[in-house]
């Protein structure tokens, strides 16, 4: 098969590491890439969100499957221009992509298909979001910008003067771009988040393992939220009794509410879970792997990822099945000194060569935020790196992952060291 990857982050990296290990596999693409994806793949100098420059690349190039890594695309349409084109994409059209690409849309289909999640309420004016504000004085309050904010337009709020400080940055200062236009404020959850990932022919359902990610950017879960600063697989809170739970009541009227309303969803669903005494509240619906879960879910996968994403793209999952190794895994993300808020570039990076050669087959280096420059390896981004590494239980585990990063050496390099603290707590 001849397969594209649009994207050129850190998950896009784990799943062109991933599937240049199949055997199906004729050649392999990625648009726009990035230096590590481009030691599995060939990487196309086109940007993620030019579907029209992608679309007559891949007819020209006779790509079988288009996989796509991040959301902007999705929301974008990519997926309905593509198959339109009678190529076959694994991700969801326009219509499904909602589910992320806008948190208002999200919530009231929730709502109304009976979805447990939190109580919340839209504005779109800042003087009566901040009035609304009123009826949460003395207690948390999450703020969220209604659209895409590359994971960073959510606040939990521990009070009056954060909350109003987070929607004047979003509404006034336009801290997210136009995804500032409406803003959701919702009740304040409390409890232990999971992430669940299925892939779904519109039809059927393949779960991967839980996984937790830890959005804060210090350690304790302190200080402002990013992209992610790290996951580990399997996450010991999520039993096989709120498995069961999660499937019937989160993802399963999930695809029925699609169905009911003409949407063809395949691809990704990814759901954030808050658990509480055994309850389960979805937080938050993505339409695409997790970054950094993927990273953490994907090495431990034993089957070969292709033809499961080849068969959801197709609308036929039926007889397909995803093998896991018992092994769990833990991705770290090295990230650029002040990210997620200003950083500079362009410093080398070393040691990732000798880090993957000493840990063969037990660490993987993706690369996320990198460029090359005069022949060097450098700096290019907030997160840069995710280090993933994994072993025969979590402590090794993290043994092994540190143990990769201090030999990781950049200008100003910062990663937290507490991933996987609520497992080892539990533990």
């Amino acid at each position: 098969m001849r397969v594209l990857i649009v994207g050129g982050g850190g998950r896009e990296h784990t799943l062109a590491w991933k599937l240049a290990q199949s055997p199906l596999l004729e050649k392999l693409c990625a648009a726009p890439g990035n230096p590590g994806i481009a030691k599995v793949a060939e990487c196309v100098d086109i940007a993620a969100d030019d579907i029209e420059n992608l679309k007559i690349w891949a007819l020209e190039q006779k790509i079988d499957l288009t996989i796509v890594g991040p959301e902007a695309p999705l929301v974008l349409g990519l997926a309905d221009s593509f198959r339109k084109a009678g190529l076959k994409v694994f991700g969801p059209g326009k219509a499904g992509a909602q589910l992320e690409g806008s948190k208002v849309w999200s919530k009231r289909k929730m709502k109304k298909w009976g979805i447990p999640s939190a109580g919340f309420a839209v504005f779109d004016d800042f003087d009566q979001a901040r009035s609304h504000l009123a009826r949460f004085y003395g207690g948390p309050v999450v703020i969220k910008a209604e659209g895409l904010a590359a994971g960073k337009g959510v606040t939990v709020a521990s009070g009056p003067a954060e909350a109003e400080q987070a929607l004047y940055d979003i509404m006034i200062e336009r801290a997210f771009g136009s995804a500032g236009d409406r803003v959701v404020i919702e009740q304040c959850l409390s409890g232990e988040e999971v992430s669940v990932i299925a892939i779904t022919d519109g039809k059927s359902l393949i779960f991967m393992p839980s996984s937790q990610d830890h959005k804060a950017i210090y350690e304790g879960d302190k200080g402002p939220n990013t992209g992610g600063m790290g996951a580990y697989s399997p996450a010991p809170i999520y039993t096989e009794e709120l498995a069961k739970i999660t499937e019937e009541q989160v993802f399963w009227p999930l695809l029925n509410g699609f169905k009911s309303e003409g949407i063809d969803f395949r691809g990704v669903i990814y759901a954030g879970l808050m658990i509480s005494k055994g309850e389960i509240n979805v937080l938050e619906y993505n339409v695409r792997f997790g970054d950094p879960e993927a990273q953490a879910l994907i090495p431990r996968l034993k089957s070969d990822l292709l033809p499961l994403l080849d068969a959801a793209a197709g609308g036929d999952l039926s007889g397909r099945e995803a093998l896991w190794t018992g092994d769990p895994a833990v991705c770290v993300v090295m990230a650029s000194k002040g990210y997620p808020a200003s950083y500079e570039k362009g410093f080398p990076i070393e040691g990732i060569d000798q880090v993957e050669q000493e840990g063969a087959g037990r660490v993987a280096v993706f690369q996320a935020g990198t460029a090359e420059k005069e022949g060097r390896l450098v700096t290019n981004g907030g997160r840069v790196l995710g280090v993933t590494a994994w072993d025969s239980d979590l402590p090794k585990a993290l043994d092994r992952v540190y143990g990769a990063c201090d030999q990781i050496k950049f200008e100003g390099a910062y990663y937290r060291r507490d991933i996987a603290h609520r497992a080892l707590k539990r533990k």
